[in-house]
């Protein structure tokens, strides 16, 4: 059972804080919705670490844009299609694609300094393009777009950012969102923030999974805080596994950017031999799902815990100046990428599920908003096109704004309802010790790259075990983080379980084919008021 909140509380006891726009999250979604809403309203941001700590600061390849005079966005739209596996709703990629320019062009009026050749703006490819159509800077292209977003925010010098404050629960009354509590981690108390608009820009869920390429805050808070007010998530089971990250013992899995692979890198195993070919036309340029799958394939069949990602087509200098990230990154482990192979394995890396939301960002909560990662409105459908997250997050944040702009001067403000909850046992120190590790290796191992019925029961059932801590409040954030890992892992192991078919992101050892009859629907997950997962399908529009 879910409860619906993770603290007892009582509204009229805590501090109370108003704004406009309340903003969950830090990264290039968040930040670009409150510099948007920022010209008509007051907006807050908060961010539970520092506001550089995202996924999009660590994001690498680029983002893509149909820009380029030998592009389109209807060859754009054709990629994002064929990638999505028939799970994409069109009217969401239209959107994207044909939108996704001009937010583009906003940003390097902003100021983002993406590569160029010859005073032109230089483009690259990745998995399942058909053109050249990645804007990148180094590979470091979320850290540029960070950056930009957070000084033109620092420079207008009209949003309220507040770090170290972590979102607990969103207070909801016939279902409409009017503010949220949040956990000040430096206090070490909650309080109340009103307002008349909550945008979830929280990210991803990277942390659910032992292995991933998101930092440590990406543990799945904003799903998890929008399904226990009673929103509705959706594709939860399509999870993308990157197929290169660094594998080094003791090492963090870093990131090893797709666009390596489109600059002219391969894929061998342990005994030096290119395996992609063998699994695919497109080869190391098949789409991630694909090359995934190759990897954890042909890492079973020689016993190891990694491939080889070599760079020795590409020259030595184009190597460093091209990915001068990873170069050095790499070589504080002891490699060379120029003279020796870089040891990689797949890690959980990005959701194509999340809230589910329509084409203006609105989510099934009145008032209550999401974009971003966070968001599923259906433009990723089953497998992400390569660098379309950055885009997403810039294309639906501005709808958001746009839609509530309209309707902004008619809005009432922001009501102070009182709330009260006092259902949970009181908080038990150390009552999460050791439990995220648990969950993590749960969905890894049974719940991870290939599924099957078997082992996806066997996960539930152990993570159904766990649930005995959701009866004690959270008392400190990692309290709070552990809740949302185990939510969201839930979640997502349920959805798996009941999609019988392979699909994208999503491969069932037991129903391996893709079945258009049956399954050509999104899988939406809501939360009943006894606190069950209740699911039902959505036909795909």
């Amino acid at each position: 059972m879910i409860p619906r909140y993770i603290v007892n509380f009582n509204t009229r006891s805590l501090p109370r804080r108003r704004t406009d726009f309340l903003v969950i999250g830090s990264g290039i979604a968040g930040l670009y919705t409150a510099l948007k809403a920022s010209s008509f309203a007051k907006v807050t941001v908060l961010t539970k670490k520092k506001m550089g700590d995202t996924n999009t600061e660590r994001a690498q390849g680029g983002i893509a844009a149909a820009i380029h005079s030998t592009d389109s966005p209807a060859l754009h739209r054709a990629d994002t299609l064929e990638a999505g596996a028939g799970l994409c709703n069109v009217s969401a990629v239209e959107v994207l694609v044909n939108e996704g320019p001009d937010r583009v062009r906003e940003l390097i009026e902003l100021g983002a300094n993406f590569d160029r050749l010859d005073g032109e703006l230089a483009f690259t490819r990745e998995a399942a393009h058909s053109r050249r159509r990645i804007l990148h800077a180094g590979d470091s292209t979320g850290e540029e777009i960070q950056n930009t977003l957070a000084r033109s925010i620092l420079r207008e010098n009209k949003v309220e950012f507040l770090e170290d404050n972590m979102v607990v629960d969103l207070l909801t009354h016939d279902n409409k969102c009017y503010g949220a509590l949040v956990w000040d981690n430096i206090k070490k108390e909650i309080f109340v923030y009103y307002a008349n608009v909550v945008v979830l820009a929280a990210g991803g869920a990277g942390q659910v999974f032992r292995n991933t390429t998101n930092p440590e805050v990406a543990t799945g808070d904003g799903i998890a805080l929008a399904f226990r007010a009673g929103a509705a998530v959706m594709d939860m089971e399509f999870v993308q596994f990157h197929p290169t990250a660094l594998c080094i013992p003791g090492a963090p899995r870093f990131l090893i950017t797709e666009a390596v692979r489109g600059e002219g890198g391969v894929l061998r195993n342990i005994h030096g031999e290119r395996f992609m070919p063998k699994y695919h036309p497109g080869a190391e340029l098949a789409s991630r799902d694909i090359v995934a799958r190759a990897i954890f394939t042909e890492m079973a069949a020689t016993n190891s815990s990694h491939v080889y990602l070599d760079l020795s087509r590409m020259a030595g200098e184009k190597v460093k100046k091209r990915f001068p990230t990873i170069t050095k990154t790499c070589a504080q482990y002891g490699i060379d990428v120029v003279n020796e192979m870089i040891p990689v394995a797949p890690a959980a890396h990005y959701m194509m599920g999340g809230v589910q939301t329509n084409l203006d960002g609105e989510t099934s909560v009145n008032g209550l908003y999401a974009c971003g990662e966070v968001a599923c409105q259906g433009v990723h459908g089953a497998n992400r096109l390569a660098s379309n997250s950055l885009l997403d997050g810039l294309v639906f944040g501005y709808r958001i704004v746009e839609s509530s702009r309209s309707r902004f001067k008619d809005m009432p403000e922001a009501v102070e309802l009182e709330f009260a909850y006092t259902e949970l046992l009181p908080c038990r120190a150390g009552v999460t010790a050791g439990i995220r590790q648990k969950i993590q290796d749960i969905m890894w191992e049974k719940v991870g790259i290939v599924r099957s019925e078997d082992r996806l029961k066997e996960a539930l059932d152990e993570l159904s075990r766990l649930e005995s801590v959701l009866l004690h409040e959270a008392g400190n954030m990692e309290d709070m983080e552990t809740y949302n890992i185990l939510t969201v892992g839930k979640l997502i192991a349920q959805a798996a379980l009941l999609r019988t078919e392979s699909r994208g992101g999503h491969y069932r050892t037991n129903y391996v084919m893709r079945d258009d009859v049956h399954w050509k629907q999104h899988m939406v997950l809501c939360r009943n008021p006894g606190g069950e997962i209740c699911a039902f399908k959505h036909d795909v529009s």
